[in-house]
């Protein structure tokens, strides 16, 4: 294996350049399910490169109840540095599994903690919050999908930014953008080097939803003036912290969402073209996937080959 055990852990930061292209020149659509895709095949590889590194190391601790032969040196040289990387990889992977089941504990427990608070209220798709403060997120779980909003943000709004608010809320429903959050959540817990594109999801799934209401309602102007007004009287967010939910004027720089509406729609194309610089970092991040993948694979059939080799019959 090498030094190319190691790769699965930098590779991330080819995806870096794509982040920011992506908001601005693909199709809303195209660059959430491109980042998304990408960040989770690459926290994954990560993950399986600290468990090889961790085998290494785990196998060289006294007493422990790994066979004998898997600290072989014929185990030890297939990992440079391996009293190092070996044992360091022991409390990294184990922070990663906390981390990891710690954000899906939250989510889970402010699913619901959501959804008891909406007990009480008719079981329709909209669910409204007698609440002063002012907001609206898409609830997906549950016997049903629903939509909240309270009504201090429904006094605040025309009708047909009403219609656009809940016509963005079912957008984020339907295209359960709660998953893609939620796996750029994990994979930015697995590997920190993912954390920008997490941030780049997170305004892409709220772009991709503002685009789906623009054509639902026939007005992109319309949609803009609804989510400029719903994050000048939204002083604060919801009570409690949606982890992956999707709301209304948040998360993501508004005034770039509302200048985006404003401005032509974009085009629909599915993959940019090579001879761009969004197409170039596109492919770059792509291949930057594809090495991490191969990497990842390569060196765990090559360590199970060694240490079923050392394993004593």
């Amino acid at each position: 294996m090498g030094v190319f055990v190691f790769l699965p852990l930098v590779l991330p930061l080819t995806a870096w350049p794509v982040a920011r292209l992506a908001e601005q020149h693909l199709h809303p659509r195209t660059a959430t399910r491109l980042l998304t895709g990408v960040a989770a095949v690459m926290a994954v590889c990560s993950t399986v490169c600290l468990g090889l590194l961790m085998v290494v190391g785990t196998a060289q601790l006294p007493g422990n109840p790994l066979p004998d032969g898997w600290s072989d040196p014929e185990v030890r040289e297939a990992v440079p540095y391996d009293e190092v990387v070996g044992r360091a990889a022991i409390p990294a992977l184990c922070v990663v599994a906390l981390a990891c089941a710690r954000t899906l504990w939250r989510h889970g427990r402010t699913r619901r903690r959501a959804h008891r608070a909406l007990a009480g209220l008719p079981r329709t798709e909209v669910a409204v919050l007698p609440d002063a403060t002012p907001y609206a997120y898409a609830l997906p779980g549950g016997r049903r999908d629903r939509i909240v909003v309270t009504t201090a943000l429904l006094d605040r709004l025309e009708p047909a930014e009403r219609r656009a608010l809940f016509a963005h809320e079912r957008a984020h429903l339907a295209a359960r953008h709660h998953r893609h959050l939620l796996a750029v959540q994990l994979a930015a817990r697995a590997n920190p080097f993912l954390r920008p594109l997490r941030t780049a999801v997170a305004y892409t799934a709220e772009r991709w939803a503002d685009e789906d209401a623009a054509q639902k309602v026939g007005s992109r102007r319309t949609v803009a003036r609804a989510i400029g007004r719903a994050a000048l009287v939204s002083r604060a967010a919801p009570p409690a912290a949606f982890v992956g939910f999707a709301g209304f004027a948040a998360p993501g720089p508004v005034p770039r969402r509302v200048a985006a509406l404003l401005g032509p729609a974009p085009l629909g194309r599915r993959w940019p073209s090579v001879f761009t610089t969004v197409g170039l970092a596109a492919w770059g991040a792509a291949a930057g996937t594809a090495v991490s993948a191969m990497s990842s694979a390569n060196s765990a059939v090559t360590m199970i080959f060694i240490l079923h080799a050392a394993t004593p019959l």
